[in-house]
């Protein structure tokens, strides 16, 4: 990346880390589209990485309201989702993996706009987690889904949760990516230039946590990512 790259990424980043570990989600939302814009290799892997740190940084603070037993159904469906995602990163062009990112991230938007509340059984927590292993390993946008089912809680038990679940799930999307090439050496090293900035929006988000309007700042967000989408996907139809 140039400088001038680097910055662009690095605010997005740090933005996006502050939004996640406020209102529960908004990370790669907001980052992954800048990202791939910057440099399409720094989807899915170096992104993964950064919300795996955000994720243990999350949990650790929220840690006494994670719903452990939710948590434990949706991964028993993260497994299989991460595995097709896998695959999927693995047989697609460079082209088919830009347009399905932008696809990927309007179903994310849609999901976390449509204000379903899920109920919260072992099937749909499976069904769920599934759905969240394949988004998070192709497009390291993975918490969506899983909003669904815990948008109603308290903000605590969102952040927590959420962090709790994904923690485990793109640890196992990292280890997948891995398998089929597409997460190494050059991959970390990318996401070590990217941390500075999470660790700064997740150091901010002490301050902005209890100041930041939950339902305002959701709508702005997913504007913006739908916004990023659209002009991702014209991009892509029409660049080759």
């Amino acid at each position: 990346m140039t400088s001038s790259q680097l910055v662009v990424a690095s605010l997005s980043v740090a933005v996006g880390a502050c939004l996640q570990s406020s209102v529960g989600f908004g990370l790669n939302l907001v980052a992954a589209p800048v990202l791939i814009a910057v440099d399409h290799r720094l989807v899915p892997g170096p992104a993964a990485l950064l919300s795996l740190v955000l994720t243990i940084l999350v949990a650790h603070r929220e840690r006494e309201a994670i719903d452990v037993r939710g948590v434990g159904w949706a991964l028993l469906g993260r497994v299989p989702g991460t595995v097709l995602g896998a695959l999927t990163v693995a047989v697609l062009s460079e082209r088919g993996l830009d347009i399905g990112f932008s696809v990927l991230l309007l179903v994310a938007v849609a999901l976390s706009a449509s204000g379903y509340a899920l109920p919260r059984t072992p099937p749909t927590l499976v069904g769920v987690g599934a759905l969240s292993g394949f988004m998070g390993t192709t497009t390291s946008i993975g918490g969506p889904p899983m909003s669904l089912i815990y948008q109603d809680e308290a903000g605590s038990t969102i952040r927590g949760t959420l962090a709790g679940f994904l923690m485990v799930g793109i640890s196992l999307s990292l280890v997948s990516l891995a398998l089929v090439g597409r997460f190494g050496a050059a991959e970390a090293e990318a996401s070590g230039a990217l941390l500075p900035a999470l660790l700064v929006g997740f150091a901010l988000s002490r301050w902005t946590a209890p100041r930041l309007d939950g339902r305002h700042t959701r709508t702005a967000v997913l504007v913006v990512s739908a916004a990023s989408a659209v002009a991702l996907l014209i991009r892509d139809l029409f660049s080759y």
